[in-house]
């Protein structure tokens, strides 16, 4: 079996167990999910490739 064919086999079988209405909800529940993840994922990925905040300067004290 093939990740489609499962994918498939899964959601007949929820749209069977939920009916059409709860599985329409659901699967909405899941798209925004997704987004919110993806959102946060590319968010992520530009703050870390984005250039490092410049360093604070070092201030040592004098020698005695």
């Amino acid at each position: 079996m093939g990740l489609g064919t499962e994918l498939l086999l899964v959601l007949l079988l929820g749209f069977l167990i939920l009916g059409p209405k709860q599985m329409h909800a659901l699967l909405g529940r899941v798209a925004h999910a997704k987004r919110e993840f993806d959102k946060v994922t590319r968010s992520f990925k530009s703050h870390v490739t984005s250039e490092p905040e410049t360093p604070a300067p070092n201030h040592e004290l004098p020698s005695p």
